[in-house]
């Protein structure tokens, strides 16, 4: 690799995202008060997919300044259920008010990636997912919840698609990566062309 490449991001599921592709990388985790900004971006009725773009880009860019050489990744995900956004669940009241929300509703996942070097965006994508949930009982949400709190708590929409979570589902209309948090298709293509990757 020719390029030092730092991960702004405390993601597990990113970092072996990125680790499973064999992709080198390092982390350093930015310090962003997401819910602020957020709430600001909410208060100029920013859309969902540039609240994703602008948190990312934050990220990306606060590491970038202590690391110019580097390439920074910074990554955000936002869920638009029908123009409202739904963060991550604050307590599993929380979790199971969601899921009740989305029951056999559609809603969208927006997974924001941004590149920064010496303190500039170079790169940047927003990959987009349609998802239905399907029409589930009381008695499967509560099961669920009993079975997956508190792991749940750190993902937007209370679900984890690639656990017990894809079975809240009945229908799909994306990209698994874009699902889980990070466009990986295309970042690897974009760090392929860059030369970065081999190829």
């Amino acid at each position: 690799m020719a390029d030092d490449l730092i991960l702004a991001s405390g993601s597990e599921i990113r970092q072996n995202l990125l680790r499973n592709a064999k992709v080198s990388f390092r982390i350093e985790k930015p310090r962003v008060d997401e819910e602020m900004v957020k709430a600001s971006l909410l208060a100029e009725d920013a859309k969902p997919r540039d609240i994703a773009d602008t948190l990312a880009e934050m990220k990306a860019l606060k590491v970038s300044e202590k690391f110019p050489d580097a390439l920074v990744i910074g990554c955000d995900q936002v869920l638009d259920f029908n123009g409202l956004i739904l963060s991550k669940p604050t307590s599993r009241q929380d979790a199971r008010s969601q899921l009740q929300q989305l029951r056999g509703e559609r809603h969208m996942l927006l997974s924001a990636a941004v590149i920064c070097q010496a303190g500039k965006p170079i790169w940047r994508h927003i990959g987009q997912v349609r998802l239905r949930m399907r029409d589930f009982s009381d008695d499967y949400l509560d099961g669920y919840l009993d079975r997956n709190w508190p792991e749940i708590g750190y993902c937007v929409g209370s679900y984890k698609l690639e656990e017990e979570g894809v079975r809240l589902f009945s229908r799909i209309d994306g990209d698994y990566f874009t699902v889980l948090g990070l466009p990986l298709l295309e970042l690897l293509s974009y760090l392929t062309l860059r030369g970065e990757l081999q190829q």
